[in-house]
């Protein structure tokens, strides 16, 4: 019996030649990834372990992006704590303020994330990195202070889901609508502690952005690995951006899928997630109208180049509704450059929106862009839960890069196809009001 690609990526960093889901095997992480919250979260687990030095094979990557620039003392002391610790590991790969951004668009932007490894992070959306065929999941302090102090983890096999996407996407639907669609058909449990795989020619069509979207919201679906076989297009976008040699591994003909669906994508409309869960999820004509006081573009989700792309060419020559703040985050230092030199952001300026710099602010409650009692936000992030982005009392919407831009210009939640339709040699005030 044939293996899938998670199992041989399993099977190689235990030192086995084969490994079946339910077995509990003691695996070599190859990268650990803390950022600003769970460095310091680290710290007692770390002493109370008596770690005092970190395994030479592993590779350890800090990047301070949750509370950053910091809103609070407590956030300062954290920021501080963080560094301290770098500094005094000798942790090469650290990223602080203004170096680095959004820990899951760092981390492969610097060639961090590489195919065949295992990635061990102290966020739940570590997921992100199995765009690349490596398996990424997150855990608490204690266990990543047995990652750095041993270079490895007790991690059960799980079971492989394999998930085959078809069809072609329409011009208003991006791989945000496809995880949407996805969280309506599972939930948030229909993935428990399985490894998603993703395959099928839709998804051969994404771009590397699309596929770590996709990777990204898999978590919401209780899954604890989500993988992408790597191809052309990840080979392409990691060269130059890692020395390190890497391993490629593809499911077998006659791997054994806990189970398997297929889904063609060709009539996919564009999706909303209703307050307040991410898998709450309707087809976005079917909301009625609702008015919106922000629109929030960020997110290791959605804040990449592709997203402000898309976001730039709608709002392009109009002003977002008088009523509405447009708020966006580019999700790395280098993607804000990129978008500086395209003039993406000088379309986001002139549209009356506001650009902040990469941080994870708003999308975790902590800044930048909080939401009053009573207030309606319409996000490209992953996850609306009560209170996550301020009061309790708020709502937020999820949807794709295009349906945010598109509905702050509307004032209310609308399709971005009414957007492009709409507008032209008009006031953009009185866009698809």
């Amino acid at each position: 019996m044939g293996m899938t690609l998670t199992e041989k990526v399993m099977a190689r960093n235990s030192g086995r030649e084969s490994v079946s889901p339910g077995e509990i095997v003691e695996a070599a992480v190859n990268v650990a990834m803390l950022h600003d919250v769970g460095t310091p979260g680290v710290q007692e687990p770390l002493k109370a372990l008596g770690v005092s030095t970190i395994p030479s094979a592993l590779e350890v990557v800090i990047i301070q992006d949750h509370f950053v620039p910091a809103p609070t003392v407590k956030a300062a002391e954290n920021i501080k704590l963080t560094q301290e610790y770098g500094e005094r590991m000798g942790i090469e790969n650290y990223y602080g303020v203004g170096r680095g951004g959004i820990c899951h668009q760092v981390m492969p932007e610097k060639g961090h994330v590489r195919p065949g490894e295992i990635i061990i992070g102290t966020d739940s959306h570590t997921t992100t990195y199995g765009a690349f065929g490596a398996l990424g999941t997150g855990v608490g302090v204690t266990d990543m202070a047995i990652v750095l102090g041993l270079g490895k983890l007790w991690l059960r096999v799980p079971g492989t889901v394999r998930v085959e996407i078809t069809g072609v996407l329409g011009p208003a639907v991006s791989a945000k609508d496809v995880a949407l669609m996805l969280l309506k058909e599972f939930g948030e449990d229909g993935l428990l502690y399985d490894s998603v795989e993703l395959v099928g020619p839709a998804i051969d069509s994404l771009s590397m952005d699309s596929r770590m979207c996709l990777c990204d919201m898999a978590v919401e679906m209780g899954a604890k690995f989500a993988v992408v076989p790597p191809d052309e297009k990840t080979r392409r976008y990691l060269q130059g951006r890692t020395r390190k040699p890497f391993s490629e591994f593809h499911s077998d003909p006659d791997a054994r899928f806990e189970r398997s669906f297929q889904f063609d994508v060709s009539n996919l409309k564009p999706l909303v997630a209703i307050p307040h869960s991410p898998s709450n999820v309707e087809e976005l004509d079917r909301i009625g109208s609702v008015s919106i006081d922000q629109a929030f573009l960020v997110s290791c989700t959605n804040g990449r180049l592709e997203d402000l792309r898309i976001a730039a060419g709608i709002l392009k020559g109009k002003k977002v509704h008088p009523r509405v703040r447009l708020i966006v985050a580019p999700a790395s230092r280098d993607v804000y450059l990129q978008a500086l030199d395209e003039g993406l952001i000088r379309t986001f300026v002139e549209a009356e929106g506001t650009v902040t710099p990469p941080t994870c602010g708003a999308c975790v409650g902590g800044h930048l862009g909080l939401l009053a009692s009573g207030e309606v936000c319409i996000s490209s992030s992953n996850r609306n839960f009560r209170g996550r982005m301020g009061s309790k009392d708020a709502a937020v919407y999820l949807a794709s890069p295009a349906t945010v831009a598109a509905s702050a210009l509307a004032g209310k939640i609308v399709p971005a196809c009414r957007a492009k339709r709409r507008g032209a040699g008009r006031d953009p005030r009185e866009v698809l009001s």
